[in-house]
């Protein structure tokens, strides 16, 4: 817990949730800021105390657009870089942009001839408003930190937390880790080994994206729990055919873990048809709708591990811990 003096903690209006919880793991109030829309749409923000030679935090995560009032991954960008700029023009001493999820992660690299690496200039907008510092969960793809000339504390990951689920709810005897693709596998055996459990992966082949043609298994899941492993789910078309494969190899119950629900189209009633017996899901993203609409979705709360991470960064101590430990 904080004493309050010295550190800002503003959030935009995409996932006030997530925020509160972090206001409460460090005892402090979120901060004020006045944020509307003009009538063509522009993003109108002011910040509504004073910043002056404070530690400054935003928080800024996309709303899954589920709902139409749902926040727009480009609105919440806009809505954090101006915020970012209004601190900085208003001597703020440092600002950290905490992202959850770091937008536009998946266009990390130029696979087709004329394609954007639009992560990059995510990073370049973010550090031209003024940023000094940024914090994220799960980063997608490692080299997204080499986007940046500030420091970048990418190496947060949700494991912790779904490892204390995993032993708090299943017999380990009886647990198989499972990576649905091959680029998932150091995330998955990793898990594994602390697990000591085994580990399996599929070996998938995509017509063009978001969209699998073939999947193989390698490992055996027979009479054992599946637990399918993954930083994010958007359509959960791989996470939905993994499932059909694992119940088809044997598997007794097969469950998902992913960090980031981003749950897109229809991937809710997917889910409600799919061998899963349940996803669970960090709240980086907002998820209340998510849970009222499918019965298969449990959430697991990160605030604190975040919250916990801004205290220590604010205080100027090492993070590192919380590479292995959820924090009480």
């Amino acid at each position: 817990m904080l004493n309050g003096t010295g550190i800002k903690l503003f959030s935009g209006t995409s996932h006030p949730e997530l925020a509160e919880v972090i206001a409460r793991r460090l005892g402090i109030p979120l901060s004020k800021a006045q944020v509307s829309r003009s009538g063509i749409g522009e993003t109108q923000l002011r910040i509504a105390e004073s910043v002056r030679s404070e530690d400054v935090y935003i928080i800024a995560s996309p709303s899954p657009s589920v709902s139409p009032s749902a926040t727009s991954v480009n609105t919440t960008l806009m809505e954090l870089c101006i915020m970012i700029h209004a601190c900085k023009i208003a001597s703020a001493k440092r600002i950290t942009a905490v992202l959850p999820l770091f937008m536009y992660a998946r266009q990390d690299k130029k696979d087709k001839s004329r394609a954007p690496i639009t992560a990059k200039l995510v990073a370049n907008m973010i550090q031209k408003s003024g940023c000094d510092h940024v914090i994220t969960m799960d980063l997608h793809a490692s080299q997204i930190q080499g986007f940046f000339d500030v420091p970048v504390d990418k190496y947060l990951y949700a494991e912790p937390s779904v490892i204390q689920y995993i032993r708090s709810s299943f017999d380990t005897k009886d647990v198989v880790i499972v990576s649905p693709d091959a680029g998932g596998a150091k995330r998955a055996t990793s898990m594994a080994d602390r697990l000591g459990v085994d580990f399996a992966l599929f070996h998938k082949e995509r017509k063009k994206a978001n969209e699998v043609s073939r999947m193989v298994l390698v490992g055996s899941v027979t009479g054992k729990i599946a637990i399918l492993v993954d930083d994010m789910a958007d359509t959960c078309g791989t996470l939905c055919l993994a499932a059909q494969h694992l119940s088809e190899a044997g598997a007794a119950k097969i469950y998902a873990f992913v960090t980031h629900g981003i749950l897109s189209g229809n991937a809710l009633e997917k889910l409600e048809k799919s061998a899963l017996e349940k996803l669970v899901v960090t709240n980086t993203l907002p998820q209340a709708e998510n849970v009222e609409r499918c019965s298969k979705i449990e959430v697991i709360d990160i605030g604190n591990v975040l919250g916990e991470v801004i205290r220590r960064s604010h205080y100027g101590e090492s993070v590192s811990k919380l590479f292995d430990e959820v924090p009480y």
